[in-house]
């Protein structure tokens, strides 16, 4: 053999050897990958663990009085590790199998025994380590759980893994709902929980997880390694009383007027805090919900309250007086290019009292032409310096941008502009920035930014308090303010506003009927008008100031004092009830002759205690529970309402609202029949219910 076929050899040797080793890695790789995958991923997977985040529990809402208005409950996912230490042995398991199935079966109702049954036997022999059992569990429903076949042998060996989520609840449902709000990624942030969500959310804990068979994480321990610190909680301005009274008087009267959508606002005077805040929208015929915060997001022409604003200029720069005259002819006003009218007609020469008191568009008109033609800037100027081109600042998102125009602006028409804006067009202002003006009138020219947060509390403790801002401390004079309060109760003694007077309190307001503009067809095509009041009440010494604003009204009439009117009238007359503080007189009364307390319904008993504190009558509560019934002859609080869990309340004697909120937080679905209080209820008091079930309560 020569040298060269000796290299050649050993060159396929070599190449051999190569090709040799490269298949034996590739059969390697691939028993690996295939006959040994399953065991390699498994330990692999149970390598693998991770600090994921466990979300705290949101702080609460709560109302003026003390009422929940959002609280986060837990709920949780039921899983299930079939390996626990307890049921490691088959004979323990398939013991004790169908009595959990059986156990499961009853108790969620969704599946038969024998397919719980099945189930769990398919997840044994496919040695699980978190197989879901239920979503959406509640915190009662887990405690009975936990008794069950199995899960009773212990919180480590009976299998039984309970992961907590919590869910976001408004116990009173709708009311406030827009007010309250929420917050969802991706999404804008809505209202109090949106506004305030960095002190609500808390801080998030750290929970160790570990990666099983088929990627999915399941915890190491059952405890959380790190927990989580609850949200702070918000105390609103919100009175629910207030709130509920505001809802109910604004969608009746939208189905009565079969209304595209309106709002109410309800403020105190002096403080500037929200007591109440309605939107409602039509989402069919006759039915209403809160879908958008009209209040404070919607801009538009305000039309006739907007008067005030125009009488104040005048006043204080003095081109008229109260008593000064002014010609409105046959109700017509003409202007290059544009008729002004009064709706109703003229009214001949009258007093400026008098026709701020009838609403006469042709009036102001020709009052705010002839006062600023040759100064057109001056009457913006005014409307300026008061604040009204900016926004409130509100403690809530979504306001909406005032728009109030100057000769500076491109749409400026010297001929119309000027006359226009007079009576509340070429324009834009939220409903909330209009009753904010009318809040300063009442507030005696203090003109202050509303609020709808009073407090914010860590652990009961105050972290940080909130009183209204000071937008203008002085809009106009002393003399000026005293005027114009006077004209605002004219309107309703004497003008538009009569129909809503009341004899036992006076009001102070005007009406304001606008036409709207409809999308891109203008004021012209398919006419839409809105009906608004806002004023302030009572007016000798004003507590609340209140404005309610109707769009679109399409049954009966479209006027103000006709729509807005009477819920305004509803609204003030509820609240005035309620609210014993303007009940002065009474503190004087003498009693009698008395030979039995007043008479009460059953219900909340520090609800009661401050009431018959407020009337100076002394009744002695020896009930521990928070509801009672007072006896009338020797004023004693000796009839307890006890709430037992799974239990009926007895809701005999209460009010409705009262036995809604008991029987709600029940769980139990409430009918009602008649009004007045609670006279009997067609489950007996005491005895044991399923969750949802129904109640039939009637009322006389």
């Amino acid at each position: 053999m020569n040298i060269r076929t000796d290299i050649l050899l050993r060159v396929y040797i070599a190449f051999g050897l190569i090709v040799l080793l490269a298949f034996a890695v590739l059969f390697k790789l691939f028993h690996v990958q295939f006959a040994e995958g399953e065991k390699w991923r498994a330990m692999a997977d149970s390598l693998s663990t991770r600090f994921a985040n466990v979300e705290a529990a949101r702080g609460n809402i709560y109302s003026i009085d003390g009422s929940l208005l959002a609280t986060s409950v837990p709920e949780y996912e039921v899983r299930m590790d079939m390996l626990a230490g307890g049921i490691e042995k088959d004979d323990v398991f398939y013991e004790k199998v169908d009595s959990l199935a059986a156990k499961l079966s009853v108790f969620f109702g969704d599946k038969s025994k024998k397919q719980y049954s099945r189930m769990l036997r398919e997840a044994r022999e496919d040695k699980a380590r978190y197989m879901l059992l239920k979503r959406d569990v509640t915190h009662q429903e887990l405690k009975a759980i936990r008794k069950f076949p199995i899960f009773n042998l212990g919180r480590y060996k009976g299998g039984l893994i309970s992961v907590q989520q919590n869910k976001r609840i408004l116990p009173f449902q709708s009311l406030a709902k827009r007010t309250i709000g929420y917050k969802n990624k991706n999404v804008q942030p809505v209202g109090l929980e949106g506004a305030y969500s960095a002190y609500i959310d808390g801080e998030s804990g750290k929970r160790m997880m570990q990666r099983i068979a088929g990627g999915v994480w399941m915890p190491v321990n059952q405890d959380i390694e790190i927990a989580p610190k609850e949200g702070a909680d918000i105390i609103s301005t919100i009175d629910i009383n207030m709130q509920d009274v505001a809802q109910r008087a604004l969608k009746k009267q939208l189905i009565t007027s079969d209304a595209d959508h309106g709002c109410v606002i309800l403020m105190e005077v002096a403080t500037g805090e929200i007591r109440a805040v309605a939107n409602f929208s039509k989402v069919r015929t006759g039915e209403y919900e809160e879908q958008f915060n009209y209040a404070i997001a919607a801009s538009q022409d305000p039309g006739s309250t907007f008067k005030l604003a125009s009488y104040l200029s005048l006043l204080e720069d003095n081109k008229v007086d109260t008593n000064s005259m002014v010609a409105t002819g046959d109700g017509t006003y003409r202007i290059p290019g544009h008729t002004i009218r009064d709706s109703h007609g003229g009214i001949g020469t009258v007093t400026v009292k008098k026709a701020f008191e009838e609403s006469s568009n042709v009036a102001i008109a020709k009052m705010i032409n002839a006062a600023y033609q040759n100064d057109q800037g001056k009457f913006s100027e005014h409307l300026y310096e008061w604040g009204l081109n900016k926004k409130l600042m509100l403690q809530i998102p979504g306001e909406g941008q005032p728009v109030i125009k100057n000769p500076e602006n491109r749409s400026w028409n010297k001929k119309q502009t000027l006359p226009q804006m007079a009576y509340g067009y070429e324009m834009q202002i939220t409903p909330l920035q209009m009753l904010a003006f009318y809040n300063a009138v009442a507030n005696d020219g203090r003109y202050i930014a509303p609020i709808f947060v009073r407090e914010i509390r860590r652990l009961g403790n105050t972290v940080e308090q909130f009183r209204a801002r000071v937008i203008n401390e002085k809009i106009v004079s002393d003399k000026t303010i005293k005027k114009a309060q006077a004209l605002l109760e004219g309107v309703v003694t004497e003008g538009t506003g009569k129909g809503i007077a009341s004899p036992l309190y006076r009001i102070a307001g005007k009406t304001g009927t606008a036409q709207v503009a409809d999308a891109n067809k203008g004021y012209r095509v398919d006419k839409k008008y809105q009906a608004s009041f806002c004023g302030y009440f009572p007016a000798d010494n004003p507590k609340y100031s209140l404005i309610v604003v109707v769009n679109n009204p399409r049954k009966g009439t479209y006027y103000a004092a006709s729509v807005a009117g009477p819920v305004f009238r509803e609204i003030a007359d509820r609240v005035y009830a309620s609210d014993v503080n303007m009940y002065d007189a009474l503190k004087d009364q003498k009693f009698a002759g008395n030979l039995k307390m007043p008479e009460s319904k059953t219900g909340e008993k520090k609800a009661t205690q401050n009431v018959y504190k407020a009337f100076g009558i002394k009744a002695l509560f020896a009930a521990n529970s928070d509801y009672v019934m007072v006896d009338t002859n020797n004023g004693i609080a000796n009839k307890e309402v006890k709430l037992i869990e799974g239990s009926v309340p007895d809701v005999s004697g209460m009010g409705l609202k009262d036995a809604l909120y008991v029987l709600g937080n029940s769980g139990l679905k409430t009918l009602v029949r008649g009004s007045g209080r609670v006279v009997k209820q067609s489950l007996l008091a005491g005895t044991r219910f399923a969750k949802g079930e129904p109640i039939i309560l009637e009322l006389e």
